[in-house]
């Protein structure tokens, strides 16, 4: 009878399409189902008696191996994501899913483990991600991809362009883009700032000098413009430059020439211009801070950058980017973000853009311990201002401490009152379909103002 039983227990575990296998206490594998073996690459009879880590070298056996929690705490974990690395040392993404396994007389006398494989949602993953980058620079905002087409549309010209955009929304990366799919992406690209250069260098490094042009000139230097010969320079904050530099620039842009500090004759220029500024340069025109010929002939193609705050759909994508990109960095683990920290970064106001919230995963990665980032792991004035957030709510949401169903309705009705109860804007700003809303509306159950929420405004 007792054979029988196993015998079917056998088959039922072998016709799951996940992975399943079971340890004793001493960590040696006692079970181990047909899935495991198409998942891992290693036969069922290989991996029975061995140490478990020894079988699947995942990224959590060294350290935080949830199923020895599991056992130590009776605490179960359920989809849990990591990597594996089968027989061939191939790394594959696994969700898992642990729980104690007890006797007949209900002690505890090991632990199973199911895991799937995610490679194709993996894959599927990296293709959507593929889908929402173009040359470093990701989203899936509506105006972002417009300005992605705009890059493509001037990219073999030698257009002049002007980029502009708060600090921190990614002009640099921008002008990169544009300097990458040009004709001129073998020559350099060149970089000067002109905000962190005092004036009375600024035009030194811009257009060099010769030996004897200065006290300190002993030989002769080339500045930026001669640097970027044959490629890309790009002027950021070109709106701090001084009237007479500004003078001396719009020569270049008009008629290709320039003359280094202490020269006599003039230097041709083969280079694109690619200027960024934070400033409104067309306001600095009118109250005369800023040549109006020089901007006009900057201003040819003009890239105004959405900040961070009008492009929130973007966050979750930005996050995931900055996780991978730390962990390399850093050399961690962390397999992702928790739903109450994404939700306290989404209703977050990032004036400092993509810079800030690339600062606040830097430190979150730094002093997390776990796989996955947590409110905890958050700095301090975004952990406060979501404390400042919980108080000021109306009763229907401070009852008590906010749940990730509370905090999820929270976010729904807040992003729907400032979209004045419309729904289909609301549904574009959180990067959702209005039927997806819809849904989570209906399952919130959000008492919201009887007014259409499908009208336009």
């Amino acid at each position: 009878m007792k054979q029988l039983i196993e015998n079917q227990t056998h088959i039922i575990l072998d016709s799951i399409a996940d992975g399943v296998f079971t340890v004793n206490l001493e960590w040696k594998i006692t079970s181990f189902n047909r899935a495991a073996e198409e998942i891992t690459g290693i036969k069922k009879n290989e991996a029975i008696g061995r140490y478990c880590w020894e079988v699947f070298r995942a990224s959590i056996c060294e350290q935080g191996c949830l199923l020895r929690k599991t056992i130590e705490t009776g605490y179960p974990f359920v989809n849990q994501s990591i990597f594996i690395v089968n027989s061939e040392g191939e790394r594959i993404p696994v969700s898992i899913s642990s729980a104690l396994l007890k006797g007949n007389k209900g002690n505890i006398i090991g632990g199973v483990e199911t895991f799937r494989d995610l490679s194709e949602v993996e894959e599927l993953r990296k293709q959507l991600a593929d889908k929402h980058t173009f040359h470093d620079i990701i989203s899936k905002n509506k105006e972002m991809k417009r300005l992605f087409g705009m890059l493509e549309l001037i990219a073999e010209s030698d257009t002049t362009v002007l980029i502009e955009g708060e600090s921190g929304t990614g002009k640099e990366l921008f002008a990169k883009a544009i300097h990458s799919v040009s004709n001129r992406r073998e020559a350099p690209l060149i970089t000067i700032n002109c905000s962190s250069i005092p004036d009375t260098l600024l035009e030194s490094e811009l257009f060099g000098y010769k030996a004897g042009a200065f006290t300190d000139a002993k030989k002769d230097k080339s500045g930026r413009l001669a640097l970027a010969e044959g490629g890309t320079l790009f002027i950021d904050e070109i709106g701090d430059i001084s009237q007479l530099l500004q003078a001396k620039l719009l020569r270049v842009l008009q008629d290709k020439v320039y003359e280094p500090l202490g020269s006599t004759s003039s230097l041709k220029a083969n280079v694109r211009i690619v200027a960024a500024t934070n400033k409104n340069l067309e306001k600095l025109v009118k109250n005369g801070a800023f040549r109006d010929d020089l901007y006009y002939r900057v201003n040819v193609v003009k890239l105004l950058l959405p900040p961070l705050r009008k492009r929130k759909e973007d966050i979750p994508l930005l996050a995931e980017h900055f996780i991978r990109k730390f962990n390399r960095l850093n050399d961690r683990k962390i397999q992702g973000i928790s739903p109450e920290a994404l939700s306290i970064l989404m209703s977050h106001d990032f004036r400092g853009n993509i810079r800030e919230l690339e600062n606040i995963i830097e430190y979150a990665t730094l002093v997390c311990k776990k796989i996955v980032l947590g409110i905890e792991h958050l700095p301090e004035y975004l952990r406060q201002q979501s404390d400042n957030t919980r108080t000021g709510l109306s009763s229907a949401f401070s009852q008590k401490e906010l749940s990730f169903h509370d905090i999820e309705k929270n976010f729904i009705f807040e992003a729907l009152r400032k979209n004045s109860w419309n729904r289909s804007v609301t549904a574009t700003k959180l990067g959702i379909h209005p039927t997806t809303l819809w849904r989570k509306i209906k399952r919130l159950k959000l008492e919201i103002p009887k007014t259409d929420g499908r009208s336009k405004k």
